[in-house]
């Protein structure tokens, strides 16, 4: 049996209970660069995102499970497998730690584990990752854990000072 934990993080599925959690996240403007996101989400839309929550990944394309740090059950960020495309064996990968939590481990265990279930369970040949050319921690992040630089996307994010180069990110079954 996979479990989704190792000694620092767990991850797991969305619960009622996250309604709070969601709310700060998905409002935080200073995200919405990243996320693509727009307009602030309401509690109602949280609430109906949450009921559905449970749909299969092969039916809905995606999974977003909550990263909680084991020493304490707190929720401190959310990973997603998103694009998912079972035909072709890949899927988008993205991550968000709350910053107070950034640089502390949490991302890198995380990622692991996702690849992890991803690679066995789900059997996919390749997970990728857009990186805003800006974010040095993220590039860090997704070097150190071994995924390769496979791309650069010119001018793809718009941002409060202009565009954005993003850097694509792709790591590999048997690599």
């Amino acid at each position: 049996m996979m479990k989704l934990e190792n000694d620092t993080v767990y991850l797991r599925a969305l619960e009622p209970e996250d309604l709070d959690f969601l709310f700060e996240v998905e409002n935080d403007i200073s995200l919405w660069e990243i996320s693509t996101t727009q307009k602030p989400f309401s509690r109602k839309d949280l609430k109906d995102y949450l009921a559905n929550s449970d749909r299969d990944i092969y039916e809905v394309k995606q999974l977003r499970l909550v990263i909680e740090r084991k020493s304490d059950n707190a929720p401190i960020g959310l990973i997603d497998l998103f694009d998912f495309d079972p035909f072709n064996k890949r899927a988008g990968l993205g991550i968000l730690i709350k910053k107070e939590y950034q640089n502390k481990g949490f991302g890198s265990s995380s990622i692991k584990l996702l690849n992890e279930y991803a690679f066995r369970y789900l059997d996919l040949n390749q997970l990728y990752a857009h990186v805003p050319s800006n974010n040095k921690a993220s590039i860090s992040l997704f070097d150190h854990l071994g995924f390769l630089k496979t791309g650069n996307l010119k001018h793809w994010l718009k941002t409060e000072k202009g565009f954005t180069d993003v850097l694509v990110y792709q790591i590999f079954k048997n690599q």
